[in-house]
C-alpha cells in the first residue's frame, strides 16, 4: 500500500470548494482523495510540474475529458515539485505521467502528452470497466466509434473491447470492434470478432454491415492489381468482368465512388450480366458502407435513375 500518513484533507485543502472531479492532491491527502476514493469510483492521477512543457499542454485535455464523465471519474492533479514522494515510489521518472486507479491500486495509465482521443479511450475503459447504466455503455460505444471515424483504431479497439469485457453480447461493439481490426489489416481477427455475435443476430443491421465487409475485403484479396485490371478495362470496355474485379479492387482501397462508377457502367451496358451481378454488388456495397455513407446515397440515386429512366 502506498504511503503510511493519515490523510488530513481539511488541514491540505486538496478539493477546491464545490469541486469533487478535478482536485489538486498531497502527500499527505493522497490516501483519502485518491486510493480510498479509487474503491468507489475510478481516479486519474496526473503528476506534473510547472517546469514540464507537455504537461501544459496535457492538463487542459485530461480535465475536459474528465469532466465530460459527469463524475463517474476523478481527476487528481500532483505537482511533483511540492509532493515528490509518491513519484518516486511508482518509480515515475518522466512527466507528464498519468495513472489510474481503481480499488486502490494502479492498473493502468500513460506517460507523456496525449491526444484528447487517446485520453479519451483510457477514460472510456475505466468506465465501461466500472460498469454502469445502459445509458453509460451506450456513451461509451459511441465514443468508440467517434475513435473509428477519426481514425483511431487502437483507441476504437481498447474502448469497444472494454465494452464487450462488461457486456458480452453488445452487438455495436462487436460490430465496431470488427471494423476497426479489418480497417487495420486483420482479417482474420474481424473474422472471429463478428463469431462473437449470437445467432439470433444474423440479420442484424449493423452486424449485416460488417459481415457484407469482411465479404468484401475477402473477395478484393484474390483479385490481381488495380492497374492490371484497369488496364484489362481499357483494352476491352465490354470486359464486364474485369470491371467488375476492378470494382472491388478499388472499394478494398477506399476509392468508392470510382468503384460505384464501374458497377453502374456495367449496369448500363447489360443489366442481366452474371444474373444482375453488377446491381447485386452494389447493394453489397452500399449495405457495407452504411445507408448514411455520402457514397451510399450517391450510389442509390444514380442506380434508380438507371433502372428507371
Amino acid at each position: 500500500m502506498l504511503l503510511n500518513q493519515p490523510a488530513n484533507p481539511a488541514q491540505d485543502g486538496a478539493a477546491a470548494a464545490g469541486d469533487d472531479v478535478v482536485i489538486d492532491v498531497t502527500t499527505r491527502s493522497f490516501m483519502t482523495d485518491v486510493v480510498e476514493e479509487s474503491r468507489r469510483r475510478p481516479v486519474l492521477v496526473d503528476f506534473w510540474a510547472p517546469w514540464c512543457g507537455p504537461c501544459k499542454q496535457l492538463t487542459p485535455i485530461i480535465e475536459k475529458v474528465v469532466r465530460e464523465a459527469k463524475g463517474k471519474v476523478r481527476l487528481a492533479k500532483m505537482n511533483t515539485d511540492e509532493h515528490p514522494s509518491v513519484a518516486q515510489q511508482l518509480g515515475i521518472q518522466s512527466l507528464p505521467t498519468v495513472y489510474a486507479f481503481v480499488n486502490g491500486q494502479p492498473v493502468d495509465g500513460f506517460m507523456g502528452a496525449q491526444p484528447e482521443t487517446q485520453v479519451k479511450a483510457l477514460v472510456d475503459r475505466l468506465v465501461a470497466a466500472g460498469g454502469g447504466e445502459a445509458g453509460d455503455i451506450a456513451d461509451v460505444v459511441a465514443s468508440g466509434e467517434a475513435a473509428l471515424a477519426e481514425g483511431d483504431l487502437m483507441g476504437a479497439v481498447e474502448i469497444f473491447t472494454a465494452v464487450l469485457a462488461e457486456e458480452p453480447a453488445n452487438l455495436k461493439a462487436i460490430a465496431g470492434l470488427a471494423r476497426a481490426q479489418l480497417a487495420a489489416g486483420s482479417l482474420a481477427q474481424a473474422k472471429a470478432t463478428l463469431a462473437l455475435a449470437p445467432e439470433s443476430a444474423a440479420n442484424d443491421a449493423t452486424i449485416s454491415a460488417v459481415r457484407a465487409a469482411i465479404e468484401l475485403e475477402e473477395a478484393a484479396a484474390e483479385l490481381g492489381d488495380v492497374r492490371e485490371l484497369a488496364a484489362r478495362v481499357e483494352a476491352n470496355p465490354l470486359d464486364h468482368q474485369a470491371r467488375f474485379d476492378l470494382a472491388l479492387a478499388l472499394n478494398a482501397r477506399g476509392k468508392r465512388e470510382e468503384a460505384v462508377d464501374e458497377l453502374l457502367a456495367i449496369v448500363r451496358k447489360d443489366r442481366n450480366w452474371n444474373d444482375d451481378g453488377a446491381r447485386k454488388q452494389l447493394v453489397q456495397f452500399f449495405e457495407a458502407w452504411g445507408p448514411t455513407d455520402e457514397h451510399t446515397v450517391a450510389g442509390r440515386r444514380r442506380l434508380s435513375s438507371i433502372l428507371f429512366a
